[in-house]
């Protein structure tokens, strides 16, 4: 059985999809997520420690919001016959999804990249209830 199936069975509020190309363990610390709810809405604080806020993204996608980062190598020219002994920090990219509705629009959420910490607002939204229009004909008699 898929990791996935349970994410994909049940579409409540901030079900993830993890789509991540490395396993947790690797990740060590990259994208840990914290969501708080209140009455006006969800708060997430993300951790992103070695990202910079160019190479970061944010997207909303058929209810999903989608939160990407990459962190690069660097390289230092200047100093020859170096070599890493150990190497723990996270190198590449990553991308988790959360599904917060259908009925939130981008306009909506709040962002700000502070310290490491994505911190992102997204509004409670009823939804829109579909009321079934009739179209009844008057009959005269």
């Amino acid at each position: 059985m898929s990791m996935l199936t349970p994410y994909l069975m049940a579409k409540n509020m901030f079900d993830e999809l993890a789509e991540s190309t490395f396993s947790a363990n690797t990740l060590r610390g990259m994208m840990n997520t914290d969501i708080k709810e209140s009455d006006q809405g969800y708060e997430l604080d993300i951790d992103l420690p070695g990202v910079h806020k160019d190479r970061l993204s944010a997207e909303l996608k058929d209810g999903y919001l989608c939160i990407s980062a990459a962190v690069e190598q660097t390289h230092n020219d200047s100093v020859q016959n170096e070599r890493y002994l150990r190497r723990e920090r996270f190198i590449g990219s990553c991308r988790r999804s959360f599904y917060v509705g259908e009925n939130v629009k981008q306009e909506d959420i709040l962002a700000k990249f502070e310290d490491g910490i994505l911190r992102l607002f997204v509004p409670k939204v009823s939804p829109v209830i579909q009321v079934e229009q009739k179209n009844l004909i008057a009959i005269e008699g």
